[in-house]
């Protein structure tokens, strides 16, 4: 299929969180201290796949960071990595994998694209496939089902498709139909992070000192610190949509990931979008509204801030994730 399983099916080094509400693309500008980090409804990726061609064409939005979300009415419900529920078609096939969505049945039904996917934790990787469409597009499947979104979803948690038409419903973790009384899967053995946003790479523990805080500064205001007091940082090449950390190698020795950090741990720090991510290299990064935050190694003591600017790509992250660009 070209995708390797595991850790991700894309060929790219990318990881993307959960999502409390929709992490939409965004263009992150120096300004970027009074207005929203961006985050794009549901409605819009839709409209962008459509502009590129319709939905199971070209434009198609892949589904990032799998995760399970909670349903009183279901149990245990696929999610993408915006939180939004993910839907199998009884019209489709399973063995052999094939969408009878086409049309206008993909454009209320939006197919998800293959590629750039983690399996959620606990989940097998190997119920993650692909399907090739009629239009030469390929489409992610969850044990050999197609996968859809639903374009009267709006936000996360939202299961506006359950059993419409009688014929399609929400995706379990294992490609059968959500349903209450389905068995959960078990987590994985290294899946950690906060709110089960681990991935099916490797994990590393919380520490114990994994605390993140607001502090005040005079030049730059509010800026979030982590459990010793170090100022937290983001990285302007990184993307929120999809959650990619573009520090690798050489720039992690001098920006290391700030671990995850459970909520209760987390003052002052916005709670929207806040989730732990898997990086390519089997590291879990927490984020702040979907962007990957670090340390500096040149900020030796807290409330240094030497990491400022530094090569006009590194900024201090305001409470709600935003860059803090002034000198």
């Amino acid at each position: 299929m070209g995708m390797k399983r595991g850790t991700t099916l894309a060929a790219a080094a990318i990881a993307v969180a959960l999502a409390v509400t929709a992490c939409g693309p965004t263009d992150d500008k120096a300004s970027d201290t009074t207005a929203p980090a961006g985050a794009a409804s549901s409605q819009d990726a839709y409209a962008a796949a459509d502009a590129a061609g319709g939905a199971g064409a070209a434009g198609a939005v892949p589904a990032g960071q799998l995760a399970l979300a909670a349903s009183d009415r279901l149990g245990s419900v696929l999610t993408d990595s915006a939180g939004l529920t993910l839907y199998r078609f009884d019209k489709d096939t399973a063995k052999p994998p094939k969408s009878n969505c086409d049309g206008d049945c993909a454009k209320t039904w939006p197919v998800v694209a293959a590629g750039d996917v983690t399996a959620a934790a606990g989940m097998d990787p190997a119920v993650l496939g692909e399907v090739v469409r009629t239009d030469g597009t390929k489409q992610l499947t969850v044990g050999g089902w197609p996968a859809y979104r639903f374009n009267k979803d709006a936000k996360p948690g939202d299961l506006n498709g359950q059993g419409v038409g009688g014929v399609w419903f929400a995706l379990a973790a294992d490609g059968k139909k959500a349903a209450k009384d389905a068995p959960a899967p078990a987590p994985a053995p290294d899946a950690g992070g906060s709110d089960g946003a681990g991935g099916a790479g490797g994990a590393d523990p919380v520490a114990a000192d994994a605390a993140l805080s607001v502090a005040k500064d005079p030049e730059l205001g509010e800026h979030i610190v982590d459990g010793k007091g170090m100022t937290v940082y983001r990285f302007k090449p990184d993307t929120a949509w999809p959650m990619v950390s573009k520090c690798t190698g050489d720039c992690l020795a001098k920006w290391p990931v700030v671990p995850p950090v459970d909520k209760a741990n987390a003052k002052g720090i916005t709670e929207r979008n806040y989730r732990v991510m898997d990086r390519p290299d089997g590291k879990k990064q927490q984020t702040v509204d979907c962007w990957p935050v670090y340390t500096f190694t040149g900020d030796k003591e807290p409330g240094d801030t030497n990491g400022q600017g530094v090569g006009g790509t590194w900024y201090a992250v305001s409470p709600d994730g935003k860059l803090i660009t002034v000198p």
